[in-house]
């Protein structure tokens, strides 16, 4: 298996399970992994948040970790990159208000690379124009923005994932298995055991 360069657009209050688990799977499995924020460097931090289910109408959310970003944004070369996950939380929310995140996003969809977004990354991936005629699952309160941008939502279980070609959704952590089971799939990763 070729490792391959994976980067990870994160931001302030960003889902801490959803940044963390992805980032560490991913290198433990032998990819390289950019973890990246708009307007920070290499050595900065973001403050994760942890969302749960608690049987309230919506999540809760607590403080997380200091997440450290190992990339900087302005260095990137896109051309460099083999894939991008989108970790959900609040920081899609505001991403998607950034040009250059627009053309980013936009970039892995019109290359044809593995994109792996969960929970309110959906909120990028409408805001960027990629979802139209595709399938996407994401938290269920992103549902509108998901129809609004012409793609299909995917009503599946919490824990559930779904691929549409090179785009691999889930709704929230609680799918990790399955999310990242089917984006290493996507990736053509292959592990023996």
């Amino acid at each position: 298996m070729a490792a391959k360069n994976i980067l990870m657009l994160v931001g302030d209050f960003g889902e801490d399970y959803e940044i963390m688990v992805p980032f560490q799977a991913l290198l433990a499995v032998g990819h390289k992994v950019q973890a990246v924020c708009p307007g920070k460097v290499a050595g900065d931090w973001i403050a994760t948040a942890i969302h749960d289910f608690e049987g309230h109408q919506t999540y809760s959310e607590k403080p997380g970790h200091r997440f450290t970003l190992n990339a900087t944004f302005d260095d990137l070369d896109l051309g460099q990159c083999d894939a991008l996950v989108i970790p959900g939380g609040r920081a899609p929310e505001y991403l998607r208000l950034n040009l250059e995140v627009l053309e980013l996003v936009r970039h892995f969809f019109t290359a044809g690379k593995p994109v792996a977004a969960i929970c309110h990354g959906a909120q990028l991936l409408a805001a960027a124009g990629v979802l139209e005629g595709r399938t996407c699952s994401a938290y269920p309160a992103c549902r509108a923005e998901v129809e609004i941008a012409r793609g299909k939502y995917a009503e599946i279980a919490i824990d559930g994932a779904v691929t549409d070609g090179n785009l691999v959704t889930a709704p929230a952590w609680p799918a990790h298995p399955a999310w990242l089971a089917q984006f290493l799939q996507v990736l053509g990763t292959r592990i023996s055991l």
